[in-house]
């Protein structure tokens, strides 16, 4: 067949080990199989290339005939150290251990196949995250028949063997010197047919329905997190047992607390006044409101940390902090006469050198230096 280089085929060093060749043909395999590339030659004979390259690769006495001889041990030129009719006798074998877990051969049909897993968007506001809640939801799912009871056959008959795979729900194709295993075409791979279907669920087991679902979410849960909820997902398609149903957390932008983590924040505006000679506010937390002291000439941006304030994490730890960002806001709608107390205020600062202003003066001073630096 192939006359490249077996180790060139699979992208492998000669000595790669048995391990590392099983990998590469694995990836080589699923990219040209022919079910992922129906009518496409090309992609069917890299296959069959990868094939043959594993074949005599993955057996230590036809990988050292073939180390020693090359292609001519393939063809039994080599005398005693040739494939012969043994080699490709065992081929299957090799093959239904590679792709047992990936096309579905191998092993004849396996058990029910399990139902989907669904997931399930839920939006929250941060309050309910933070301290738990239940919710309702509503999840359109596949169920199984409650008339045929999910096996897809009408009331008073059963589903008969596949007459195709002999109930084994897989076929074997000969392709050459090596075997292929395949779903049965007839069954889909159930190794059953339904010659007289549920008049309900035409033959297909499962139905459409909506359920009501309870969701219990646990308090200190985040945006990303997720529940399970053990078999409430789609119902397997022949009798098998159901998915899963995940709920995808998302929480909503809260109109006061940002959160990170296990910590929130909040910004808390206060006026110029209450910045330069300190005072009391009422500060709100998700437990309610408390008393926050601004100290004596707070600068905007200054926080302030309410330890035990934030969010228990759902996982257990230490609860977080609600941490408050001070911003000094500008009057503004001043009316003739708080402008002209200001004025006398500005005047009175101009007074005594900019002393209330420190960060003012070292920032123009800082200015000044700037530009005397780019004359010289």
């Amino acid at each position: 067949m192939s006359k490249r280089d077996y180790y060139e085929i699979l992208g492998v060093e000669r000595d790669a080990s048995e391990k590392d060749i099983k990998k590469a043909y694995r990836r080589v395999a699923m990219k040209y199989h022919p079910d992922r590339n129906p009518d496409d030659k090309d992609a069917e004979d890299k296959f069959k290339e990868a094939s043959e390259a594993y074949e005599v690769l993955s057996d230590s006495q036809t990988r050292a005939a073939y180390d020693q001889y090359g292609h001519d041990a393939v063809s039994g030129n080599a005398g005693a150290g040739g494939f012969g009719a043994g080699g490709a006798g065992n081929f299957s074998d090799i093959f239904g251990d590679v792709f047992g877990d990936i096309f579905g051969g191998g092993g004849g049909r396996r058990g029910p196949a399990r139902g989907s897993d669904l997931r399930y968007n839920l939006d929250i506001d941060l309050e309910e995250a933070v301290k738990g809640t239940e919710v309702k939801i509503r999840v359109p799912t596949l169920v199984s028949c409650d008339t045929c009871n999910g096996t897809g056959a009408k009331k008073g008959s059963s589903p008969v063997t596949c007459t195709t795979c002999g109930g084994a729900g897989q076929v074997r194709m000969q392709q050459g010197f090596f075997s292929v295993q395949q779903t049965c075409p007839n069954c889909r791979g159930t190794g059953k047919i339904i010659s007289d279907p549920c008049e309900k669920c035409y033959g297909q087991g499962r139905v459409e329905e909506t359920k009501t679902l309870s969701v219990k979410v646990p308090p200190g849960v985040d945006t990303g997190d997720r529940i399970r909820l053990g078999g409430e997902g789609e119902a397997s398609p022949d009798g098998g047992p159901s998915g899963d149903l995940f709920v995808q957390i998302n929480v909503r932008e809260h109109r006061i607390f940002e959160r990170d983590g296990k910590h929130l924040y909040c910004e808390v505006p206060i006026s110029f006044i209450d910045a330069a000679l300190g005072g009391e506010l009422e500060v709100p937390t998700l437990d309610g409101r408390v008393k926050l002291k601004i100290p004596m000439e707070t600068q905007t941006g200054k926080l302030f940390r309410l330890r035990g304030k934030g969010v228990a994490p759902v996982r257990g730890g230490s609860t977080g902090d609600l941490l408050c960002r001070v911003v000094v806001e500008t009057p503004v709608n001043l009316n003739k006469r708080q402008k002209e107390l200001l004025k006398e205020l500005q005047e009175s600062f101009d007074e005594t050198d900019n002393q209330q202003s420190p960060r003012k003066s070292s920032w123009f001073e800082g200015v000044k230096n700037f530009f005397d630096d780019m004359k010289i």
